[in-house]
């Protein structure tokens, strides 16, 4: 079983994966652009069950382009998304892929909200492009 570790940048708030991630996307809504700084988001969703936490986290919570809402949890030293809730899914926790800083991380199969994905951004192909 794969086991896979995600901190935040201070390495105060950290978490451990087991398995594999039941979805992997990007996002190109705006609200992900604005959260992570850059063009997009990606995330991988795994069962709750499978994760760990340790540390300390401050939650920001707020209301998603689909009306469902969704918790944040970031560190409070350095202000790091370390994983996420949806309240619609509370069996799941999302984190964000870069939170693992491991390149070997398998890619997105699906990608959200293209809409608004700038001009000059390629995907992996194949990809699945969902509204």
């Amino acid at each position: 079983m794969n086991v896979r570790e995600a901190a935040c940048s201070c390495g105060q708030l950290r978490l451990v994966a087991r398995g594999e991630p039941v979805r992997i996307s990007i996002c190109h809504c705006l609200a992900c652009q604005r959260r992570t700084g850059s063009v997009f988001g990606v995330q991988a969703r795994f069962p709750a069950d499978r994760v760990t936490l340790q540390g300390d986290s401050s939650e920001y919570v707020r209301t998603a382009d689909s009306g469902n809402r969704i918790r944040f949890h970031f560190c409070p030293h350095c202000g790091a998304t370390v994983y996420l809730r949806l309240d619609i899914e509370p069996a799941l926790i999302g984190v964000p892929v870069g939170a693992f800083a491991d390149p070997n991380f398998p890619a997105p199969p699906a990608s959200i909200y293209e809409e608004h994905m700038h001009h000059w951004v390629t995907l992996p192909g194949p990809i699945e492009h969902l509204p």
